[in-house]
Order: structure tokens, then C-alpha cells, then sequence
């Protein structure tokens, strides 16, 4: 079991049902900030950097889509034929990212990233997710959001 603090300093123990989807999401988070600054860099690990978390990003929003097709298929009723359209939308628009120029790329994944979690917060009692998936999406969106925009700033800044 691992325990964190709440604000309130008492302990929560985290379910093993919860315990290994932070660390994993939360571990997940290391490439989008290394890149991150990588970006800043010179040539040619600015370069590099930009590549790299486009292509993780594109790959991770994939994977947060697909959660949707998952969920659907654990269901028993057989009305939810729109988790399964939705859930194929995120790994379409990463792989038009991975097509596209690299300001354009950064520019749908930050977009993509966004409407998922909007969309995430909207049919999160339907899907029946955990009580602590959306609070950690929301902060691991955040971040990645950030990241993305960072990089994104790197290329839009020597132009200017």
C-alpha cells in the first residue's frame, strides 16, 4: 500500500486498483518534460526534442482515446457504438500529427489533449470511470499541456 498526505494531513491509502495507474501516469510525464526543455536547446537536440514529444505525445493521446474503446467493451449493454467512434478520433488526429509540419503537429496534439479531457470530464459518470481517474487526468493534462505548449513556443519564438 502507498500513502500520501491529503490537505486536510490525514492519510489516504491508495487501492491497489489506483496505486500502479498513478505511478504509471505520473511516470509517463518524464519524456513530455524532458523534451520539454529539450526544445530549448540548441541544435541539434532542439531538433531531437521537438521530434521526440511529438511523436510520445501522439502516442499517448492514442492510448488516453483507446481507454474509451476499452471501457465500452467491459460494458454489457450494447448501445455504445459512440465510444467506439470517439475513441478512434484521438489516434487519428495524432497520427495527422505525425504528418504534419512541426508547429502544425504541436498545435492538433494541444488541441487533441484538450478536447480529450473536456470530453473525458463529459461522460465520465456514463463510462463509470474511478472517482480517481478524472482528478489525475486532469493534472497530468495540465502538465502535458504545458509541455506541449513550451515546445511549441520554441518554434513559433526564433521566427518571430
Amino acid at each position: 500500500m502507498v500513502s500520501y498526505p491529503l490537505s486536510t494531513g490525514r492519510i489516504k491509502t491508495l487501492s491497489g486498483n489506483e496505486k500502479m495507474p498513478k505511478i504509471l501516469g505520473y511516470g509517463g510525464l518524464i519524456p513530455f518534460i524532458t523534451f520539454s526543455i529539450g526544445s530549448w536547446l540548441p541544435s541539434p537536440y532542439h531538433s531531437y526534442s521537438v521530434t521526440m514529444i511529438i511523436t510520445y505525445a501522439a502516442i499517448i493521446l492514442s492510448f488516453m482515446g483507446a481507454i474509451h474503446w476499452g471501457v465500452a467493451m467491459a460494458k454489457k449493454e450494447k448501445s455504445h457504438n459512440r465510444y467506439y467512434l470517439t475513441s478512434i478520433m484521438p489516434a487519428l488526429a495524432a497520427w495527422l500529427s505525425l504528418l504534419a509540419p512541426e508547429i502544425f503537429s504541436l498545435f492538433i496534439l494541444v488541441t487533441g489533449f484538450t478536447l480529450l479531457i473536456s470530453y473525458d470530464i463529459a461522460v465520465e459518470k456514463p463510462q463509470g470511470f474511478p472517482a480517481w481517474y478524472i482528478p489525475m487526468r486532469i493534472r497530468l493534462t495540465i502538465i502535458v499541456f504545458l509541455c506541449l505548449v513550451s515546445a511549441l513556443f520554441s518554434l513559433i519564438i526564433p521566427l518571430l
